[in-house]
């Protein structure tokens, strides 16, 4: 799960979630630092989403990222701060624990709306991953 959506989400997403045009690289390798674009299909009501890798620890299946922009961000917000973390279930698949600090811009207050669409996105491609990994156990093998 770990590998599929911080270490190959930008070859799985576009696959296996129709509303994603593609994944791109905007800077970096996958690296800490590097920043990436997702672009939505046409008619989505969200056009691009980019996030930095800001800290990954593979071996720990952690890692901190950042959404720095959107369109749909407006002027209310600044950035989403995320840390994630995957531990081992007694069932043998995996726990995500997720933390996200959203930082306003200047004094904007955020409507409890805004921060659900931004989660609904999030829970969204957790769900496509989860499914299309169920489906194919051997994709990561």
């Amino acid at each position: 799960m770990f590998h599929a959506l911080f270490e190959d989400d930008h070859n799985l997403i576009p696959k296996i979630m129709p509303n994603v045009k593609s994944v791109d690289f905007i800077s970096g390798d996958g690296s800490p630092g590097s920043v990436n674009q997702v672009n939505f299909v046409d008619g989505h009501p969200v056009k691009f989403v980019k996030h930095r890798l800001d800290k990954i620890d593979a071996a720990n299946h952690a890692c901190n990222y950042t959404v720095i922009e959107s369109d749909t961000f407006g002027d209310k917000v600044e950035c989403v701060a995320n840390e994630v973390k995957f531990e081992d279930a007694p069932d043998g698949g995996c726990i995500v624990k997720i933390k996200s600090c959203v930082h306003p811009k200047g004094d904007a207050v955020l409507d409890e709306e805004h921060l659900k669409a931004g989660h609904g996105g999030y829970m969204a491609k957790y769900k496509a991953v989860t499914d299309y990994l169920v489906a194919n156990p051997d994709a990561y093998a």
